[in-house]
């Protein structure tokens, strides 16, 4: 049975989570790799798999910024410890209306390893989904 993540490991992983939303991080090589573990894999929320970590920081890095207003927010979150040293996390994330488009809702999932005394995402999917009422 899983255990209860501690209040402060929640604290950090969801700032850790947090820190891809934003584009200045997004388009820093050196501290998108310092969050994504070797290995990393995503499935991505149209469908798209990330399986190689190096292609998907350089792809990062080249995103066009969004200007601050477009940022996703995320709530709901959950944390259930899956071992003494990985985590999973789930919430959903809102990205505002973009050219001309209505808000996108995706329901999102991480996994983060604590590998050598830092926490570092292992695995990550975004599902789209309907608003929530």
């Amino acid at each position: 049975m899983a255990t209860e993540v501690p209040l402060r490991e929640r604290e950090e992983i969801r700032m850790l989570e947090e820190k891809l939303h934003r584009p200045e991080i997004r388009q820093s090589p050196e501290a998108v790799a310092e969050l994504l573990a070797e290995g990393f894999l995503e499935f991505g929320s149209l469908g798209t798999i990330y399986d190689n970590r190096d292609e998907l920081i350089a792809w990062m890095a080249e995103e066009k910024a969004d200007k601050p207003s477009a940022l996703v927010t995320a709530c709901d979150y959950a944390f259930r410890s899956i071992s003494p040293d990985a985590v999973l996390v789930t919430y959903r994330a809102v990205r505002p209306p973009k050219d001309g488009e209505p808000p996108r809702h995706v329901l999102r999932s991480s996994i983060w390893q604590r590998i050598d005394g830092r926490w570092q995402m292992i695995f990550h999917q975004g599902t789209v989904t309907a608003p929530s009422v």
